[in-house]
């Protein structure tokens, strides 16, 4: 069941997630070579960069009230001590490698643009776009306060701070950010990253409404690492930081490049939209990096596509679950008697949908029981696991099932009154199964399957195969792992594609009609 994130991310799209850096066995011993010299020493002096920059960040606030802490810092504090942090912050990069910054276009004043946004977002070198933007103020993490050095400079830099656990922290930063952009003037420019996390640089994902909210004027800021050898992205999956640090100081220079666009000025439409406006924006700015522009997002530290309010994972946990059973040495009709298994205990009234690892060995047909414990870890983060979403996922992936049945199988299970007729956390619920992943905006779905006032099964089947958006998670992402056709309702498909009957390898399973 992972069809449209997987075969977006893949096929229509590259997965903006995952980077790897590969070197060639000369750039290895290169980086040997290079990298045990230029890496300590380089490391060190921007150390020593940051020492002092330390007590110039404390200096600017010192002996001031939190009323004045709250006010643009004026007079000498900003006169003398902003000139010296820029200058300083300029080193650093220097030591790190960034010799020189090639700067493209003319930045826009306070006036014309309040706000910058900066695209694509590839690590914690991007950092590197304060020197030209003049330190602009930044958006960051509130856990990033305790951190030495950095925490003084945020307080430098007099940033917004949000804390990504705590909502209210969440609207608090909306506020402060808004305040500060209609500030006319009175706040300093704002530099805002709307991916709002890293990525490879091969597509940009969607970008969050923060900087467009005010509906103020925004400059489009390209952000580009020209180099042969891709050293300075970390992402979700891939090369860590400190790989991407080591790689990047054992270089002799690396090259960036900062792009100011032509300041956009937004539709009254857009005003009234801040999605609109960020998308348009996001296209905008695609187009002028020759990348395509998605819907990827990071939801709960994990990858999805958006479509339709719907959150769909790029990486499937059922495509892990079925590599698992095959390592194991199951196969199509292993698991096909596995599933059968699977639906009986959910179906028994006694045993419940809920099974521990232990239990679970037995239900799947597997040798291994640390193998178990590592499904329910891909499912579940506790010492149980709900059995309706792996069975409803691996049956979709495994092309055991036709869509229809398996979506009378969900209805069925998720029915939990026998009213033949969904709530709308009942239908959250259901979609969170079909889909490996949480889902928290299935409202439009819900008005759109509700007739009458009830969600039946029929309607929700209507919906999910003739509405466009909707249809593309029946047809792309409920389809099999394999690239043959979706087998009739009531039919089973083995791994070949082919159809079989109820004496084939995957027999037909009446249960599910």
């Amino acid at each position: 069941m992972e069809r449209l994130g997987c075969h977006s991310a893949t096929q229509e799209y590259p997965h903006p997630f995952i980077h790897e850096v590969k070197l060639t066995r000369a750039q290895r011993i290169r980086g040997v070579i290079l990298g045990s010299v230029l890496c300590p020493l380089r490391i060190a002096m921007t150390a020593l960069c940051f020492l002092v920059m330390w007590p110039v960040a404390r200096l600017r606030l010192a002996g001031l009230s939190e009323e004045e802490r709250a006010r643009p810092v004026e007079g000498w504090r900003r006169r003398l001590l902003h000139p010296l942090m820029l200058w300083l912050s300029r080193l650093a990069f220097f030591f790190l490698g960034f010799l020189w910054v090639e700067v493209k276009g003319r930045r826009a004043d306070l006036k014309e643009a309040p706000v910058l946004v900066v695209a694509p977002h590839s690590s914690f070198l991007d950092m590197v776009a304060l020197i030209p933007t003049q330190l602009a103020t930044v958006v960051s993490r509130s856990e990033n306060t305790g951190l030495p050095v950095v925490g003084a400079l945020l307080e430098f830099n007099q940033s917004v701070m949000v804390s990504r656990t705590d909502p209210e922290s969440r609207k608090k930063a909306v506020a402060q950010v808004t305040e500060r952009l209609t500030s006319d003037g009175y706040w300093p420019q704002m530099l805002m990253f709307p991916e709002g996390t890293t990525t490879n640089g091969s597509a940009l994902i969607k970008f969050k409404p923060g900087a467009f909210l005010a509906g103020l004027p925004v400059q489009p800021v390209l952000l580009r690492y020209p180099n042969q050898l891709d050293t300075v992205r970390w992402t979700y999956k891939g090369t860590s930081w400190k790989e991407a640090l080591w790689h990047t100081t054992s270089q002799l220079y690396t090259n960036v490049t900062v792009e100011f666009l032509p300041v956009y000025k937004p539709s009254q439409e857009e005003k009234s939209d801040p999605n609109l406006y960020a998308d348009n924006v996001q296209k905008l700015m695609a187009k002028a990096l020759g990348l395509p522009s998605t819907d990827y997002v990071m939801e709960g530290r994990v990858p999805v596509n958006k479509l339709g309010g719907l959150s769909l994972p790029l990486e499937s946990p059922a495509r892990k679950t079925l590599r698992l059973l095959r390592r194991d040495g199951l196969g199509a009709h292993e698991v096909q008697a596995a599933l059968d298994r699977m639906i009986d205990r959910c179906q028994s009234g006694a045993q419940g949908f809920k099974a521990s690892a232990e239990e679970l060995t037995s239900i799947l047909g597997l040798t291994d029981g640390q193998m178990a414990a590592t499904v329910c870890d891909i499912y579940s983060k506790d010492e149980v696991v709900d059995l309706r979403p792996i069975y409803l996922t691996v049956a979709a992936l495994s092309g055991c099932v036709g869509f229809k049945s398996l979506l009378h199988t969900a209805f069925t299970l998720f029915d939990g009154q026998g009213r033949g007729s969904l709530s709308a956390e009942e239908l959250t619920d259901l979609m969170a199964a079909l889909l490996d992943f949480p889902q928290r905006h299935t409202a439009e779905l819900h008005a759109q399957a509700s007739g009458r006032g009830r969600l039946t099964e029929e309607s929700l089947q209507r919906v999910l195969t003739t509405h466009p958006t909707y249809r593309s998670v029946a047809d792309e992402y409920m389809r099999p792992e394999e690239a043959g056709p979706r087998p009739a309702d009531g039919e089973a498909v083995n791994n070949n594609g082919s159809v079989s009957d109820g004496n084939g390898p995957l027999r037909d399973n009446k249960k599910f009609e």
